[in-house]
C-alpha cells in the first residue's frame, strides 16, 4: 500500500484510493473539488469532512469549481 499524510480516523479504503489516484500529500488537495473527490471509490462524506477539517488547519482547501 502507498503511503500517504492522510489521517488514520478516513479508515483505510480512502487513503488507498486516493493514492490510486496519485493523492498521496495534503499539498495535492487543493487542485481537486469535493465532487470529483467523492468520485472516486472510497471516498465518501466521512472522508471528505477529515479532509477539509486537516486542510483548514493548514491554510488549505479544496477547489471550488
Amino acid at each position: 500500500m502507498d503511503e500517504t499524510e492522510f489521517p488514520r480516523t478516513m479508515g483505510k479504503v480512502a487513503p488507498r484510493e486516493l493514492a490510486v489516484n496519485g493523492i498521496t500529500r495534503f499539498d495535492q488537495l487543493p487542485q481537486w473539488t469535493e465532487r470529483e473527490l467523492l468520485a472516486i471509490h472510497g471516498v465518501g462524506p466521512k472522508a471528505i469532512r477529515i479532509l477539509r477539517e486537516e486542510l483548514a488547519a493548514r491554510g488549505l482547501s479544496l477547489r471550488e469549481h
